[in-house]
């Protein structure tokens, strides 16, 4: 994997990917002016319990298929490939590791999951591996993180969409970018149980994502018990 260019990371449990997590890589994407973003599936999520409904295997296709249409994206198996719990802050390290700058990695997360970022592993230390790019979510604006996690305000840059395009200088300090934008209204709880209840998956995942979904037979419910047993 090269090194070179500004690397944007998505990670997350992708159980399965949609199009709000797609959403979110595309926003920041163009706003911060990236020049491609990891789709990063975790292994064991240490902030959501140790098991995924679908296989770390499925899980990879997944977001592999999600990729595929769409030049600035790439799945990554980083954290699929260790035994340890997916520490954000570990991952940063390992980018490093293969000479990934810090300056020009830029961490995307959801507004409503940085809410939790004092207590991530090695925090506040993570908030230096890596530039953090924290989009809105539904009902989870971005700006009104600047009131409610005040010892972080001097780190966060307001963005608008008329700063489209940002360019940050290589050599800045990490920061802590905040994006107001709209992203769909969608989570994997929600497509799973439709998929268990035999709802279709229009306007929610890509559709070749769907077809993955249909023909592996995943998140049915008698697969669902068998996954998490």
């Amino acid at each position: 994997m090269s090194a070179e260019g500004r690397t944007g990371i998505l990670g997350g449990r992708f159980d399965p990917i949609h199009l709000g997590h797609l959403g979110t890589a595309d926003v920041a994407r163009r706003v911060l002016a990236l020049d491609r973003v990891l789709l990063l599936p975790s292994r064991v999520s240490p902030h959501r319990g140790p098991h995924a409904h679908a296989t770390d295997s499925d899980r990879l296709a997944l977001v592999t298929l999600a990729a595929s249409s769409d030049a600035h994206l790439s799945p990554c198996d980083l954290e699929l490939a260790s035994d340890a719990p997916s520490y954000t802050s570990v991952t940063l390290e390992r980018l490093a590791d293969q000479g990934h700058r810090r300056t020009q990695l830029f961490f995307i997360v959801g507004a409503d999951a940085f809410a939790d970022i004092a207590t991530w592993h090695h925090y506040p230390a993570v908030l230096d591996g890596a530039h953090f790019v924290v989009v809105s979510r539904p009902g989870h604006p971005a700006a009104d993180l600047v009131e409610t996690l005040p010892d972080l305000r001097a780190r966060m840059q307001p963005l608008t969409r008329g700063s489209e395009r940002l360019h940050v200088d290589a050599t800045s300090a990490p920061a802590v970018f905040l994006i107001d934008a709209v992203t769909p209204d969608i989570s994997s709880t929600d497509i799973r149980e439709r998929v268990a209840r035999g709802a279709p998956l229009a306007g929610l995942v890509p559709a070749n994502v769907a077809a993955y979904i249909k023909h592996h037979r995943l998140y049915e419910t008698r697969h669902l018990s068998r996954a998490t047993s």
